[in-house]
């Protein structure tokens, strides 16, 4: 196992990349920063378990010029929280207990089929739009974020891009607002539950979590606030990228 100064050097330099790219779109540094530990010497469940406890740190580091901007409600903070986070419970639970070559495609399809739809549909997540919170859509939002939450602890990779677009979808906000929800609570309390269950498993492989929470930490605040500044129309172009690509990941691992 690699564990030398030039194989520190380019974990680090791929967090911050990885990391940056995911903080723009809401998703999708387990594209680049999972095959490098991969890459590296690392089975796959060990560089998930190590890959997973660094995207704490994007969560953390995303969420600072986020919270300077104190654009969040409490409403749908307790929707993201209370719908998903049984569902990753479940998840984690059976992804021990069940394999997950069919989902995993099935997430592939429909995150390649996000990318497309949102590049058909130019008005799609452009502006926030202020609307009354019903029992039907509070309902749907939920119901929708117990399953993200399920395929999150279940699958563990791409699953942000689809609160991002569920948030949108459902909630009618905007790219940039939608992104700093997925960011910092999927981001710090999805995938801290989740880090946690791999964590008991004992596939962390400790010496490289150090690199890749600076590189996550570093990566999501610059990510974060790139895209305050360049807004919602640029953030919608990166996640259109990101989403083919991971989306073709996706189905690239399941039937490989």
């Amino acid at each position: 196992m690699n564990t030398d100064i030039f194989s520190q050097s380019c974990l680090f330099f791929i967090s911050i990349f990885s990391n940056f790219i995911s903080a723009l779109s809401g998703g999708g540094a387990g594209l680049i920063q999972l095959p490098a530990l991969l890459f590296f010497g690392l089975p796959f469940s060990k560089a998930l378990a190590t890959h997973k406890v660094a995207s704490v740190a994007l969560g953390i580091g995303a969420s600072v010029p986020h919270i300077k901007r104190n654009n969040f409600k409490v409403n749908y903070t307790l929707l993201i929280l209370i719908s998903g986070i049984p569902g990753v419970l479940l998840g984690a639970n059976m992804a021990s207990i069940s394999t997950s070559e069919f989902s995993t495609l099935l997430l592939g399809l429909l995150t390649l089929a996000l990318s497309l739809y949102s590049l058909i549909n130019n008005n799609f997540g452009n502006l926030s739009q202020s609307i009354k919170l019903t029992k039907s859509n509070l309902i749907l939002g939920s119901s929708g974020l117990f399953i993200i939450g399920f395929l999150n602890g279940y699958l563990s990779s791409g699953t942000g891009l689809f609160v991002t677009v569920w948030m949108i979808s459902v909630f009618k906000l905007s790219f940039t607002l939608s992104v700093a929800y997925t960011l910092v609570f999927v981001g710090i309390f999805w995938n801290g539950i989740g880090a946690f269950s791999l964590g008991l498993s004992g596939n962390i492989i400790w010496n490289y979590i150090p690199i890749l929470i600076l590189g996550s930490l570093i990566g999501g605040y610059l990510g974060a606030y790139f895209s305050i500044i360049k807004g919602s129309i640029f953030i919608k172009r990166i996640f259109q990228i990101v989403s083919f690509f991971v989306g073709l990941s996706l189905i690239i691992k399941a039937l490989f």
